[in-house]
């Protein structure tokens, strides 16, 4: 299975060195200016956070679902990866004193505050899986639950990337950008690798 090298560097940073990478974000290309609690910066980490919370989610829901290594091993990189991303966020907030949680829509500093998203149901942001679909993930086993996960976190990724790229281009914190631009880098990696892993097991991406 292909690995993206990158995520291996970020997950073992954000667990040797948290402190040193939270710290360095708030400096990082920025002169030591703290972003606005409307700023795209804030935005796309309470966000991203809430989107990769899904992620794991579903992650660790499709591994007691399936004996497949492939899919297990997918799903635990996964896992692993958002869990530290959603950490690094999260840290970033806490050393801006800015709030985890805002009263404005999700999606407001992308200019999309006022755009439905899906259904509802749970789906606060693109790409987000439903409560409903989450439901009915975890009733299924073997290869259904294989199938149904890998499109899950196919749209799930494909509405990360979209966010990403809105932070890549609005956001101000160097170090938050770069972490941006891999996260789209990765998981465009991954929504190739699911296209693959989808077709060998007679299926294929959601239209």
């Amino acid at each position: 299975m292909r690995l993206v090298g990158w995520i291996a560097g970020a997950a073992a940073a954000a667990l040797v060195a948290a402190g040193a990478i939270t710290y360095a974000a708030a400096e990082d290309d920025g002169g030591g200016k703290v972003p606005a609690a409307d700023s795209a910066d804030a935005g796309f980490a309470r966000d991203m956070a809430v989107h990769h919370q899904q992620a794991v989610e579903m992650s660790y829901i499709v591994r007691d679902r399936t004996k497949d290594t492939e899919v297990r091993r997918l799903a635990y990189d996964i896992a692993q990866t958002q869990a530290n991303q959603r950490g690094m966020l999260l840290g970033w907030l806490d050393l801006w004193g800015l709030p985890k949680v805002s009263a404005d829509a999700p999606m407001t500093w992308m200019g999309m505050g006022d755009m439905t998203s899906g259904s509802g149901d749970g789906a606060l942001m693109p790409g987000m899986a439903t409560d409903t679909e989450m439901k009915k993930l975890g009733t299924l086993s073997g290869r259904q639950a294989e199938v149904f996960y890998l499109q899950l976190m196919t749209d799930h990724h494909k509405g990360g990337v979209h966010m990403a790229e809105g932070c890549a281009a609005k956001c101000t914190v160097g170090v938050e950008k770069r972490l941006a631009q891999g996260m789209v880098e990765a998981q465009e990696s991954e929504i190739a690798l699911m296209a693959d892993m989808l077709k060998e097991r007679g299926a294929k991406p959601r239209p």
